[in-house]
């Protein structure tokens, strides 16, 4: 079964049970890229919902729609918001248009489901009509950027949260690694002493000068351009609809979100979008460069570092018996790989808008939306499957310690530097440790070298 609507380009049937209509059947015949529709980003369906909520609600204040139809559009926007009707948004993230697709996607399921709430058949615009009534006061340059930063917000705020239970995973290692010696490494080379507990507290912290980033970052995002319409210059807007749709906005969605000083400027600007994408660039960075620690302290285990294990999650190979491979943060590095990708598209996205619109928003969402639910996902997995299972082996470090040449400079303020030369090269031209060769010299009372390689000496504790 078929209903016909017309467009620009004549009449086209679309079957009749769908809420959507004639633009979002030509959207997904003119788009399948990715097979990915807006419906798997719910964040922006909500977002959506709440946009054109926004508009209705403000449309009623001015006297612009009628009361009826201002309340179905506001009951459907609901509906949507609290999860109905999402598997109708059915184009492809990736699309022509500036997102026109999207937010024709978006009045058309409102309208009909507005209509079916009057008690009308979908398709019966007369009533309720997708752009008269749905679109009224909106343009797709003002409408889609706004329910992007929206829906931005809110994935970011998830993304943070996830963080901190990795944060936190971290940290309780930390604690629990407090006084296990080992050796610290530059260049993958033998350093000198510091304790488990201070490399894993590092990594606890660098997750949370990434959080302040973030919070500082999706800060920008709270100034929208709703009211702008097409250009920026507000036409076809009625006057006083701008400040009462980003009011209702606030109040629906209940972010802070503010009007830009300057909505032609708003409309064409996608610094943004950038500047976020950077500091998930920045995250995805330092959390593989975790990774990439947690995968060679765990190496071996009987030829490798051997440091510290991970906890098995599954069989490491299908001719190898025994082996069990750092998939977790295997996969983590995957995730940071493909946000940094993600940034660069991001990048060249924001870049190649010309005059008063960036066509490329679809890409932006598309890659920020990938970028951010991906690093979430990323950080739970890491915490909850890797880190939180995480053993030490500490007899493993302390023989590290006490063969490694570099624990010579611990000693270079008490024996000199000539000194302590002469000992690393000794100790390394014949396997002897360093404590036995500085007692056979004399250099030091056994009882003082005793002190000074207390672990609490070594790492700085005390």
């Amino acid at each position: 079964m078929h209903r016909v609507e017309h467009d620009l380009l004549g009449d086209k049937e679309v079957p009749a049970e769908a809420y959507w209509g004639v633009h979002t059947a030509r959207a997904r015949e003119n788009f399948p890229i990715t097979g990915t529709a807006i419906s798997s980003y719910p964040h922006l369906v909500e977002a959506l919902a709440a946009v054109k909520e926004a508009a209705a609600k403000a449309n009623a204040d001015l006297g612009l729609l009628d009361p009826d139809v201002a309340d179905a559009i506001r009951r459907a926007c609901r509906e949507i918001r609290e999860g109905a009707l999402h598997e109708e948004f059915v184009v492809d993230v990736n699309q022509g248009g500036a997102g026109t697709s999207t937010n024709m996607n978006a009045n058309e399921v409102i309208a009909n489901r507005a209509l079916e709430l009057l008690g009308h058949e979908k398709g019966d615009y007369a009533r309720v009509h997708p752009n008269e009534h749905v679109n009224l006061g909106q343009s797709t340059n003002d409408a889609y950027p706004t329910a992007v930063n929206v829906a931005t917000i809110i994935a970011v705020r998830e993304l943070a949260d996830a963080m901190v239970v990795l944060e936190k995973a971290f940290a309780a290692k930390a604690v629990e690694f407090h006084d296990l010696l080992k050796m610290g490494r530059t260049q993958l080379q033998d350093a000198v002493p510091m304790t488990l507990g201070q490399e894993f507290g590092t990594y606890a912290v660098m997750l949370g000068e990434d959080r302040l980033r973030l919070t500082e970052a999706v800060a920008l995002l709270h100034e929208i351009n709703l009211g702008a319409t097409a250009i920026g210059t507000g036409l076809n807007a009625a006057p006083g609809y701008a400040e009462a749709a980003v009011a209702h906005l606030r109040e629906i969605t209940g972010l802070p979100v503010v009007t830009a000083a300057d909505l032609v400027e708003a409309t064409q600007d996608c610094g943004a979008f950038v500047h976020l994408s950077g500091v998930l660039k920045r995250i995805a960075v330092k959390l593989s460069k975790s990774c990439n620690d947690l995968r060679l302290l765990s190496s071996g285990p009987r030829a490798g570092f051997n440091e510290i294990n991970l906890p098995p999650v599954q069989a490491g190979s299908s001719i190898m018996p025994g082996k069990i491979n750092p998939v977790i943060p295997e996969v983590v590095n995957q995730v940071a790989f493909e946000v940094i990708g993600n940034d660069v598209a991001i990048t060249m996205a924001a870049e190649a808008g010309q005059f008063q619109l960036n066509a490329f928003e679809p890409l932006i969402l598309h890659s920020l939306s990938e970028s951010i639910t991906h690093l979430r996902a990323a950080c739970l997995v890491l915490a909850e499957r890797c880190v939180s299972g995480i053993t030490a082996n500490a007899d493993v470090m302390r023989g590290y310690v006490e063969n490694s040449i570099g624990l010579v400079t611990a000693l270079n303020p008490s024996i000199g530097y000539a000194a302590a030369t002469e000992i690393a090269k000794e100790a390394l031209e014949t396997g002897r440790g360093v404590a036995e060769l500085v007692v056979e010299k004399g250099l030091l009372p056994a009882e003082v070298l005793a002190r000074l390689l207390k672990p609490e000496t070594l790492a700085r504790l005390s």
